[in-house]
């Protein structure tokens, strides 16, 4: 039966036989399932990535420079342009907390005015959690940075209008930072129709 009424005729959703984990690390919690299909066809094993929801923040300056930091990625291995994100903690009480604890951790930014932009899934076939962006309109500097000891990261002004070119060009690798970024060149592209 569909998850959704407005859809009567989508898949079923798959139910657990059996479930086991494999590795529980903080950064590396990986599951198999043993899974059945609606009709009734068995995947003996399903592997599945465990990961605490992600937060990123399109972060917009009152002159419209988006906050941006440069990255070095070692799955990559190499820099590459990001907006600020990261992961949620036990001390966080809402995603907005954590996007907000993020941005001023990583770029010493902070204040302006909140709003939910996107949420969007990595892989939904093979991890289990969601990344939730955040557009923060107006903000200013509060302090310096102070990233985590595991982190090293220069932080960029960068005018909105020289994103798309940042894009374009390969200077983002990261999906779920380009995705947020083009949502907020277009609703600024049809404001201007």
């Amino acid at each position: 039966m569909a998850d959704d009424p407005q859809f009567p005729d989508d898949p079923g959703t798959w139910k657990v036989l059996t479930r086991e984990y494999l590795a529980r690390e903080p950064w590396y919690t990986v599951r198999v399932d043993r899974v059945q299909l609606p009709n009734g066809h068995v995947i003996p094993k399903y592997w599945i990535s465990e990961y605490p929801p992600w937060v990123n923040v399109v972060a917009l300056t009152g002159d419209d420079q988006v906050v941006l930091i440069r990255q070095y990625r070692h799955g990559i291995e190499r820099v590459a342009w990001e907006i600020p994100a990261g992961t949620t903690d036990a001390r966080d009480t809402s995603l907005e907390e954590a996007a907000r604890r993020e941005l001023l951790e990583e770029t010493g930014y902070g204040g302006g005015r909140w709003s939910h932009l996107t949420t969007l899934s990595a892989n939904p076939a093979l991890q289990n959690n969601l990344t939730t962006t955040f557009l923060a309109e107006g903000v200013t500097r509060l302090r310096d940075a102070a990233p985590e000891a595991n982190e090293e990261m220069t932080v960029r002004l960068t005018p909105l209008a020289e994103v798309g070119r940042l894009i374009e060009t390969g200077g983002f690798v990261q999906a779920l930072h380009v995705a947020p970024l083009l949502m907020v060149l277009l609703r600024r592209q049809l404001a201007r129709r």
